[in-house]
């Protein structure tokens, strides 16, 4: 074997190994992609009117179940007008749209045509269970474990509403809060003829 010379033994010192440098690359490749998708998911915006939404799972609250299950999924409601409403206990416009919310699902209830599921976006199951006693909920309420289901649906904050229809298409957003009883009767009321 040769003998290196100083200026090759200096060069070889400040060599990288080949397999750090594939292992490097490809860690560097892995983390534009991801980049990629997050801004992908940015610009998409918020899911729109005619948009067939991906089947959820929501775990509920214990005294918010729906038909004494602990947890719904989006697909067991079809056949039924569907009002998804995300809040959170530290949000006040919520507390503004709360009593509407509650006075619809009263009103919508004794039918069993329409299903009412509330999100609890980022929050504590202490403060949520604070917040739906002071505004008297009782329609099923749970908390987005992970964001997994504002995820699926894009949302930009709270509180944020979606009406889908029978067959489970999305037929209304409400960015914001609502202001009446009347106006989400007014949303509802044409998906059930």
């Amino acid at each position: 074997m040769p003998d290196m010379t100083e200026a090759e033994i200096r060069q070889s010192k400040g060599r990288v190994p080949r397999w750090a440098q594939v292992l490097i690359w490809t860690a560097l490749v892995a983390l534009l992609i991801l980049v990629g998708m997050g801004l992908r998911r940015t610009q998409q915006g918020t899911v729109q009117p005619g948009d067939a939404l991906p089947n959820f799972d929501l775990s509920l609250y214990s005294g918010y179940e729906y038909n004494g299950q602990s947890s719904i999924q989006l697909a067991d409601l079809r056949g039924k007008v569907v009002l998804v409403n995300f809040w959170a206990s530290w949000c006040k416009p919520c507390e503004q749209e709360a009593p509407s919310l509650e006075g619809a699902w009263k009103f919508y209830e004794p039918d069993g045509q329409v299903v009412f599921l509330g999100v609890d976006y980022v929050d504590t199951e202490p403060a949520a269970r604070v917040f739906m006693k002071k505004f008297g909920a009782t329609y099923p309420n749970g908390a987005d474990v992970g964001t997994q289901i504002s995820q699926l649906f894009r949302i930009k904050g709270v509180p944020e509403t979606y009406i889908l229809d029978r067959t489970g298409l999305l037929r209304y957003i409400k960015i914001g809060p609502f202001s009446s009883t009347d106006e989400i009767k007014a949303l509802i009321a044409p998906l059930l003829r």
